[in-house]
């Protein structure tokens, strides 16, 4: 998820994130066009659910890249 701010994220991504999806989206950094405080309180404000957002940021990553 990178390129846009999330409160302009699509509901259907935001829906297809907390759902179906929720093991395969990645977080993506625009800094410094983004700050990362001005992401994640969007990112939060957003809809995604709590149980999915670790994975968004972190461990989806983690998994992906064989680092766990």
């Amino acid at each position: 998820l990178s390129g846009w701010s999330p409160k302009y994220f699509p509901k259907q991504l935001v829906q297809y994130a907390n759902t179906l999806l929720k093991d395969r989206i990645l977080f993506g950094s625009d800094y410094p066009l983004i700050t990362p405080d001005r992401w994640m309180k969007d990112f939060e404000d957003a809809g995604f659910k709590p149980e999915v957002m670790p994975g968004i940021l972190k461990d989806n990553a983690v998994r992906l890249l064989g680092l766990g």
